[in-house]
């Protein structure tokens, strides 16, 4: 990268989180490489280089941006930025170039930084900067992209919840459950575990209810199946990691890893492994050999009913757990 002193190198913060404040005030670039200017993201919303945050969709809320003219550096990006060029003199400039000149380093601590900072923000009750409207807009406009434009109303009402809002969508129907080999062979552990219900029964009830999360862009599922025997609840959250890739967080804190897309009329979640999700980290756990690769599809009737169909195919055993069914968005 070449720089001059009279490059303008901007760093955009959020002025109301601590942590981002003392950032700023304390970084100090190498003075040969340009002159430092700071702005408040809070205060800064016309700013040009604000403005080109936004159309580039670099999410503030995510992390801190520093533009040096020619680059975006944003969050972890960002802290490298600082690393590699800041000042090899005071206490702040010196932790960053420890934790963050190392790609593998600030790749584990920037979570645990981010996450610092949107606590501290919520306990003093303020407002996500929003940079990019994301209020305004479903959860899974982002997953689906540009295909979002071509599910028909049905789905789009399916996934309506907008993030950092207290949005509820509620769907009704029937379901036929199955389950054999691993599945029905462990079927107390699954049920210790509160995730897939282990059982063999047609048409019965459930509820769903899709639940968005004020401080996150979390998609909850709180599933009821009513049993003959009993309710089960099943809970879940879905968690957008790239793209259209999702991650499904169960209450044990396995969580299934897919691709949501919508390909030949339907909405299609494709099998992309497991992990377990611990201290805000997706570590991967090598399980399909053992429990199977999951795959669903829902496919639109009309504009109030869609179908589900969930399956999960074991290596060896073939198809071991299926459940299936006609749904209802009723709110």
């Amino acid at each position: 990268m070449n720089m001059n002193v009279s490059r303008e190198i901007y760093f955009v913060y959020d002025g109301e989180c601590p942590l981002c404040r003392n950032a700023a005030m304390a970084l100090k670039i190498k003075q040969e490489y340009g002159r430092l200017v700071l702005l408040n993201a809070r205060e800064s919303h016309e700013h040009v280089v604000v403005q080109e945050i936004n159309n580039r969709g670099f999410d503030l809320d995510e992390g801190m941006v520093i533009y040096d003219g020619e680059q975006f550096y944003h969050g972890k990006g960002a802290l490298r930025f600082m690393a590699r060029f800041g000042e090899n003199k005071g206490l702040f400039n010196l932790t960053n170039k420890v934790f963050y000149r190392s790609e593998i380093v600030s790749g584990i601590v920037y979570p645990w930084l981010r996450g610092v900072r949107n606590w501290l923000l919520r306990r003093k009750n303020i407002q996500r900067i929003d940079n990019l409207g994301l209020k305004e807009q479903p959860i899974f406009k982002s997953i689906f992209g540009a295909a979002w434009n071509k599910l028909p109303p049905v789905m789009k009402r399916h996934y309506a919840n907008r993030p950092y809002t207290d949005d509820v969508t509620m769907v009704e129907g029937q379901l036929d459950v199955s389950c054999e080999g691993p599945i029905k062979w462990f079927a107390p552990f699954f049920w210790l575990m509160r995730g897939i219900p282990p059982a063999n029964e047609k048409n019965v009830p459930v509820t769903v209810q899709f639940e968005s999360d004020k401080d996150t862009k979390f998609f909850h599922f709180n599933r009821v199946f009513r049993f003959k025997g009993g309710d089960y609840a099943f809970k879940s959250r879905m968690i957008q990691t790239k793209g259209d890739e999702v991650i499904e967080v169960m209450r044990s804190r396995l969580g299934w890893k897919m691709r949501y897309m919508w390909e030949d009329g339907k909405v299609k979640l494709k099998h992309k492994g497991y992990v377990l999700y611990a201290f805000g980290y997706f570590i991967p756990v090598p399980m399909t050999f053992l429990v199977g690769a999951g795959h669903a599809e829902e496919t639109p009737i009309d504009d109030d009913h869609f179908d589900m169909f969930v399956t999960i195919t074991h290596p060896w055993f073939g198809q071991i757990y299926e459940y299936k069914g006609r749904f209802e968005v009723r709110e």
